[in-house]
């Protein structure tokens, strides 16, 4: 998870006051209508109930996690909240990270609490959102997700954005973000993110030859980059899916190949 998203401002939406409800004149004006005023009350004040916010839950935070944990270029970011506030923030930010391997609902709810102190901040909606995928909770993962988006005008989560399309069981919307004009703008990491998710979408569709042919590329010959264990192994499965058994277990072998620490089964499938 990274924190490259921007904007800032106060994190507490400004109520402007009530609105006078005195009528120019006087009633007692020649000609004014007779006023009954036995039981009358002030007309209630209107109020937007969605900018009032509700109290949360906030999860603990442990004494050692102090904020200064994060990246100075994340710091940086929350330097447009009080500093009560930003350590708050900073200090629940971190609590994500510490926890999204090991306790995803845990980083889940720090998450909803940065996004709750600071909630104009795009890098705070990002992680919540990241923080959301990993956890399963794909309509909060993509309303947060969104609204960095909004914020920032970065495309960098589109890949991430598309999978909880498919986690919603909604393929057709993780394909159309997958043509969309913004995946123009993604680095080669999140490019190949989005085939190998645009894939994950057609097998969904049991489209397993499209599949196949949206992970067809030049990059499958690629060996250093960190994506090029996930994009094999992608191809593999897809090929397997596909019923091309044989050319399936030729692209574990080369995906195990290149993934000593055997982050996937490659080894194992290349072997059945």
């Amino acid at each position: 998870m990274n924190g490259r998203d921007k904007k800032p401002y106060s994190d507490k939406p400004s109520r402007s006051s009530a609105p006078s409800t005195k009528r120019a004149g006087s009633p007692s004006r020649a000609g004014a209508p007779r006023q009954d005023v036995r039981g009358s009350r002030p007309a209630p004040v209107d109020r937007d109930m969605t900018r009032l916010r509700p109290r949360i839950f906030e999860p603990d935070i442990p004494e050692e996690v102090t904020g200064e944990e994060l990246e100075k270029s994340v710091r940086a970011e929350l330097l447009s909240l009080s500093a009560e506030n930003a350590k708050v923030v900073a200090r629940h930010l971190v609590c994500i990270n510490i926890n999204m391997d090991s306790d995803p609902e845990l980083a889940h709810k720090h998450g909803v609490a940065a996004a709750h102190h600071a909630g104009r901040l795009a890098v705070v909606r990002e992680s919540a959102g990241y923080a959301a995928y990993r956890a399963g909770h794909f309509e909060i993962a993509l309303k947060e997700l969104r609204a960095s988006h909004r914020i920032s005008g970065d495309v960098s989560m589109w890949p991430v954005m598309a999978d909880c399309e498919r986690g919603l069981g909604k393929p057709l919307k993780a394909l159309a973000l997958a043509g969309s004009p913004e995946v123009s703008r993604l680095d080669k990491a999140e490019e190949i993110e989005m085939r190998i998710v645009a894939s994950g979408a057609r097998c969904d569709l049991g489209e397993f030859d499209a599949a196949v042919i949206t992970l067809t590329c030049k990059e499958l010959k690629v060996e250093s980059e960190e994506w090029a264990v996930r994009l094999r192994y992608a191809y593999a499965d897809a090929l397997d899916k596909a019923g091309r058994k044989d050319e399936s277990k030729e692209w574990f072998v080369k995906c195990a190949r290149i993934d000593p620490e055997q982050i996937t089964d490659a080894q194992e499938r290349s072997l059945l």
